[in-house]
């Protein structure tokens, strides 16, 4: 199974939770404009996430490999374009500073990977080429097979992991991807024929 499959699978068990969409992430306003409230979100919410979205968690370095990592686990394909095409970096730029708690593991494991990249390779992790990415990525991405001083590093990959998801498949680039219409309205065309005539009635009746 794809990568994309298995992490389709995955997201749309759980679609129904309440989670950031990746375009607010993506897309802080302006300035100078003024503060929009979107629907379902109070006024001190919305000037929470404003502030957030103005202050600034991950290096320059730190979202280039945070980048290279959501592009390897949801790639371009003919279907749709890729987690990074999908705003999924800033999506996570914004949920490490909603959730703080999350910084340090996110944080120790981007140090944790170009420590292991630089024993392995001589270069920090986004410096080197895509088989040596995929071959560190691939010793972490899969829990049962990991080795135990890999630990840390999958940890790590997994909480990566799910921030993607949840970032590509709430953007309208992942919806669309799943195919998830959501609630729409039906057509009604009146009681079908076969049941009217079960009932001996019509419409002229």
């Amino acid at each position: 199974m794809k990568r994309r499959d298995t992490l389709k699978t995955f997201v749309a068990t759980a679609f129904g939770a309440a989670v950031l969409p990746t375009e607010a992430a993506a897309a802080p306003p302006p300035e100078a404009a003024p503060l929009k409230i979107p629907g379902g979100r109070l006024k001190h919410e919305a000037i929470r996430d404003a502030a957030l979205m103005k202050e600034t968690f991950f290096t320059p370095h730190e979202l280039k490999t945070v980048t290279t990592l959501c592009d390897i686990i949801i790639p371009a394909d003919d279907k749709s374009g890729s987690a990074s095409q999908a705003g999924v970096p800033a999506f996570i730029e914004f949920m490490m500073k909603d959730q703080p708690q999350n910084q340090t593991p996110m944080r120790g494991g981007l140090m944790w990977l170009d420590n292991q990249s630089s024993k392995r390779f001589g270069k920090k992790f986004v410096e080197c080429l895509r088989n040596q990415q995929l071959e560190l990525v691939d010793l972490i991405a899969y829990p049962e097979q990991a080795k135990p001083e890999m630990k840390q590093g999958v940890a790590f990959f997994n909480m990566l992991r799910n921030f993607t998801a949840t970032g590509f498949f709430t953007s309208k680039m992942g919806i669309k991807d799943l195919g998830y219409a959501g609630n729409v309205p039906n057509r009604w065309e009146g009681v079908p024929g076969d049941v009217l005539k079960q009932y001996n009635l019509s419409y002229d009746s």
